[in-house]
């Protein structure tokens, strides 16, 4: 898909300077524009880069003026990186705007759907789902029965979600995603082999929630795993049955969240973070990377460390942990003098 530099500017009403006409159907680096290719100056250190870009058309704040002449046509705006972004989000809502039940694909008759559905080739929708205006659902997807999703989501290709799921408004989920798959709940026997426990409860995504690629969230052994408003979940994480996230709460990749746990708003976790069961991280806590959390986390306490404590003194006791060779070596020559001095008392 082509656009104009003129049609661009009327876009992000800004103001052209040079070619109106100027062509561009791709995006790049502005070190690394070719013809055809739409950029972006905000930062100084890459100013240089305009005089020598390939690029047709670049973004530009309306206080740029060139030092000399230029051969890609300039879009001058406020603000060119939010400009930017602005049109990343244009061409990213033109690109994902397909519609239509592509073959073969199944959908079963007792399906409600909105406008603008889109069922990408060898996607199966399970009975008495319902789904909302403007879903996306690419190929080799899979909805079960009695699943409920709401206005405006997206499910990449490969995203499985189980039966009785509900997915509020505006929610993306990535690529092999898994919703909704049995938690891991066994009983042990006096033999020693395990009798499984069903799980019979179910997943609850609330809205404007995004899941990364490969993200597993198992459904309740009863009642809800829920992920509440806004949360952010990264890639190639997995949270257990009965675990709660609260709002706004974002989460790198491969964590870890064992069953029954809660966590408050607005949490920043870190990746391969590791949380124990049955416990309660408040809000507006942040735990750093690689953090191991088996205790109660209280509202606003940043943690770090495996097994993890307060981050100040994680902070202090590891300047010591670095210095220990230094601190051994002394105690070591202390002890020399001290027992020095004693046989030199004794003797």
């Amino acid at each position: 898909m082509k656009f104009t530099a003129e049609q661009i500017a009327g876009i992000l009403e800004g103001e052209v300077v040079g070619n109106p006409n100027a062509e561009v159907f791709k995006l790049s680096k502005i070190e690394e524009g070719q013809e055809g290719s739409l950029t972006f100056l905000s930062n100084p250190k890459y100013q240089n880069f305009i005089y020598t870009t390939q690029a047709s058309v670049t973004i530009v704040n309306k206080t740029f003026v060139p030092e000399t002449n230029l051969t890609t046509t300039l879009i001058k705006v406020e603000d060119a990186y939010s400009a930017f972004t602005k049109l990343l989000e244009f061409y990213n809502q033109v690109k994902l705007n397909k519609t239509g039940i592509e073959n073969p694909s199944f959908m079963d008759e007792t399906v409600q759907y909105g406008t603008d559905l889109y069922l990408g080739s060898f996607s199966y929708v399970g009975k008495n789902v319902v789904l909302g205006n403007n879903v996306k659902i690419y190929p080799n997807s899979f909805i079960g029965d009695n699943a409920v999703i709401g206005d405006n989501v997206t499910i990449f290709a490969g995203g499985k979600i189980y039966s009785e799921t509900v997915i509020g408004n505006n929610c993306t989920i990535h690529s092999g995603a898994v919703i909704g798959a049995d938690g891991f709940g066994f009983a042990p026997n006096p033999d020693g082999t395990y009798k499984k426990i069903p799980q019979i409860g179910n997943v609850v995504i609330e809205d404007d929630v995004e899941i990364g690629a490969c993200t597993t969230i198992d459904r309740a052994t009863m009642g809800s795993t829920i992920i509440r408003k806004g949360v952010k979940l990264d890639n190639q994480i997995q949270i257990a049955h009965n675990v709660e996230i609260g709002e706004n709460t974002v989460i790198a990749a491969q964590t870890g969240i064992a069953g029954s746990t809660k966590i408050g708003k607005n949490g920043m976790i870190g990746g391969q973070v590791g949380l124990a069961g049955h416990i309660t991280v408040g809000d507006n806590v942040g735990i750093k990377a690689k953090s191991g959390i088996t205790k109660n986390v209280k509202d606003g306490q940043i943690m770090q460390g495996s097994l993890a404590f307060g981050y100040t003194d994680f902070s202090k006791s590891y300047i010591h942990f670095k210095n220990l060779p230094k601190i051994v070596a002394e105690l070591e020559e202390l002890k020399k003098e001290i027992l020095n001095q004693k046989n030199r008392q004794n003797g």
